[in-house]
């Protein structure tokens, strides 16, 4: 297997992160694998060689990501204001303030492997989640996509992503509990 196969679809998924669009996220893989060639002689084995060649796609997609910003209008701004000060779960989902066990669940969320499983795993549900997952604010997204779809550990995401252990968890739960929303309105829990 070569690098590019074990590698490319990660590096897509983070790409398509912090650009959006797939057809820039792809320009931006292969600028990414054009700097790992150019880079590859000054690799000193301080991180793996995945770390390595990700924090390159990182920095490569980071400025990209920039410059397509200067081109969005003002007014998209403004839906991104409003999507920080938004809970991410419903307030009247957890026990009030005056309540014994303030602000845990008021009941339990509903697991969704008690549903039926073909129902779980419908072509409609995947869909659920993978358009709630690109709709999710490219931090969100880069650390759901590299700890539940790629399976990182969040030390990993950490170094990679250059953030926090609690920004790390905050992101994940915001994404987690977006994708979990709309997973339970689509499957009507």
């Amino acid at each position: 297997m070569t690098l590019v196969e074990l590698h490319g679809p990660v590096m897509l998924r983070i790409a398509r992160a912090y650009v959006g669009s797939p057809a820039v996220a792809e320009e931006v893989v292969q600028e990414a694998w054009l700097g790992v060639l150019e880079s590859l002689p000054r690799f000193q084995g301080r991180s793996s060689l995945k770390t390595w060649v990700l924090r390159i796609l990182k920095n490569i997609a980071s400025r990209r990501a920039a410059q397509e910003r200067r081109s969005v209008p003002f007014s998209a701004f403004e839906e991104a204001e409003d999507e920080k000060t938004k809970p991410s779960m419903a307030p009247e989902r957890f026990l009030d303030p005056g309540e014994q066990w303030a602000g845990h669940w008021a009941s339990a969320p509903r697991r969704f492997g008690d549903l039926p499983e073909e129902k779980l795993l419908s072509q409609a549900a995947l869909a659920v989640v993978e358009r709630e997952m690109r709709a999710l604010p490219p931090n969100q997204l880069a650390v759901i996509a590299l700890r539940d779809v790629e399976g990182w550990e969040a030390g990993e995401v950490c170094e990679l992503l250059d953030i926090s252990e609690a920004n790390q968890r905050v992101l994940l739960h915001r994404a987690r509990s977006r994708v979990r929303r709309a997973l339970e309105t689509h499957l009507a829990v």
